[in-house]
């Protein structure tokens, strides 16, 4: 147990965050509601998270909570990611992408005993998988829905030309993956020089070997940026379709039920 002062430490935490309030309310940005409402909620789902996680890790059936857990974040993404592309008819494939997805990076990271299989470790790597993949889904169907808006006429100009709907939207499926995918990108391509990873760290102030960790590091990383970029096309392709009506038209509202 580390010897801190809980009220001190978020005090402490809260400079910067109110010093980027200030600058918004100075400059009229408008955005210093949203960073003190991401703080609060931060601070009550973290509180929530600590508390849940200490009564699992205290029952006989840790194993069966860790997997019920990591089915409710897989749920959550889902809904969330459907949400953002304004349809819940998304719902069920941004799910199983990203439930897949994660199901494979659990399976890799534990199947080769990267880390132990134990309940605590499901539930971290699941949600750093998760938490990413969201991320990626979410951008990707935000794009789909603003390429579709702004390149409307470009879209049905190919349709009435007689391509196919895949073909006709397959310029911007790209182009919203790639979006979704450039931060994780390139975030890969510096860790190391820029930053280093937060897992990695962790490990190197748990005393893992410097080696283990950068190879613990290097396994995780390499299965978020895979899980991302399969959740993300994933849920770019299914969300351009839905854009469509069966005879091959372009919805009024691209992105309605």
């Amino acid at each position: 147990m580390l010897d801190l002062n809980p009220i001190l430490v978020l005090g402490a935490s809260l400079c910067l965050m109110g010093m980027a309030m200030v600058v918004s309310i100075v400059l009229k940005l408008g955005f210093e509601r949203s960073i003190a409402w991401a703080s609060v909620r931060a601070t009550v789902q973290l509180g929530v998270v600590g508390v849940l996680l200490s009564l699992i890790l205290d029952t006989r059936w840790e194993g069966m909570l860790a997997a019920v857990w990591v089915g409710g974040m897989v749920l959550v993404a889902g809904w969330v990611t459907s949400v953002r592309a304004g349809t819940p008819s998304i719902f069920p494939a941004a799910t199983m992408a990203i439930g897949s997805a994660t199901a494979l990076s659990l399976a890799v990271v534990f199947g080769f005993s990267v880390l132990p299989f134990e309940p605590i470790q499901v539930v971290v790597v699941a949600g750093i998988t998760i938490g990413n993949a969201l991320t990626g889904t979410v951008v990707a169907a935000d794009q789909i829905q603003n390429l579709l808006g702004e390149f409307r006429l470009r879209v049905e100009g190919l349709l009435a030309l007689g391509f196919h709907v895949n073909q006709a939207s397959m310029y911007i499926v790209r182009e919203a993956v790639r979006v979704a995918l450039l931060p994780h990108i390139e975030r890969t391509k510096v860790v190391g020089l820029v930053s280093l990873p937060g897992a990695m760290t962790g490990l190197l102030i748990a005393g893992v070997d410097p080696i283990d960790a950068v190879v613990i590091q290097l396994v995780v990383m390499l299965l978020v940026l895979g899980t991302v970029a399969m959740s993300t096309t994933v849920v770019a392709v299914i969300t351009a379709r839905g854009s469509f009506t069966p005879d091959q038209r372009l919805k009024p509202d691209p992105l309605a039920i």
